[in-house]
């Protein structure tokens, strides 16, 4: 999901992967992977600074560090949180509530992308961020607020994909086709039925719509396959899946049974 984000706010804002400079604050397995999914896009590790409780991951570190964190550690001059964002593009948030200001924000890169995804309380809410930049573009945790990022709509579905191609691990590239579908399905029309399950909400690629909302009936039938494909591809699925048309219909009848 956090991949997924930032590829479509990446092309709102005409940023580059290779070029993106990302700070991390939340170092455990979800930051880690976050951020390795991030690498496997293209952000170069130069580009990334990582933050823990003890402030910023850096190369001769020895408190608090492991071998996951050492891959990602910097060889920059900031030691917290607080300097590591200045002239930041992005800001991703997997730890707890109010650890950044307006004032921090006001320090990144113009139009920042800001993943604030502690819950219930993020790191920053969107209201306080945009005293900051007005034009940053915001996603946290919360269904209250634009750009959820939320693992229903990404790990029901990878399963799914998961199973059906019998593949004996969950590698990269079968995570990178989720993140590439996701982004690619918030580019598209959204059908008249997501609307209506958020009360006429109409949803239009944009600041505020930057990845599928988790009612999206699409997501059933786009991410399984692309699991699939991925899986067949890289070599790590036991089962073929060749008519693809069916596939996706048998998908849908999992959820819409009625409707065929």
């Amino acid at each position: 999901m956090c991949l997924a984000g930032f590829i479509n706010a990446c092309k709102l804002t005409d940023r580059t992967a290779d070029t993106a400079k990302i700070v991390l604050n939340g170092a455990g397995a979800a930051g880690i992977a976050c951020v390795k999914l991030l690498h496997n896009y293209g952000v170069k590790k130069e580009n990334i600074v990582i933050c823990d409780t003890q402030g910023v991951c850096y190369k001769g570190r020895a408190k608090g560090m492991n071998k996951w964190k050492d891959e990602f550690a910097t060889e920059r001059p900031e030691r917290t949180l607080k300097e590591a964002l200045v002239g930041a593009d992005v800001f991703i948030g997997v730890s707890g509530p109010n650890l950044l200001t307006a004032e921090d924000v006001a320090k990144m890169a113009k139009k920042p992308l800001i993943f604030a995804m502690a819950n219930p309380i993020p790191e920053i809410y969107p209201e306080e961020a945009r005293k900051g930049q007005p034009d940053a573009i915001i996603a946290t945790g919360r269904s209250d607020y634009p750009n959820q990022i939320n693992n229903v709509m990404c790990f029901p579905f990878l399963f799914r994909g998961t199973l059906d191609a019998g593949a004996r691990i969950i590698n990269e590239e079968m995570k990178m086709a989720v993140a590439l579908a996701l982004a690619e399905l918030a580019r598209e029309p959204v059908p008249q039925e997501v609307e209506r399950a958020y009360g006429g909400k109409q949803f239009v690629f944009g600041p505020d719509y930057i990845m599928p909302t988790p009612f999206d009936p699409r997501l059933i039938s786009r991410i399984p396959k692309a699991v699939v494909q991925a899986a067949m591809k890289s070599g790590v699925a036991t089962k073929t899946i060749t008519d693809w048309t069916q596939y996706e219909h048998d998908l849908k009848l999992r959820v819409h049974k009625t409707h065929y």
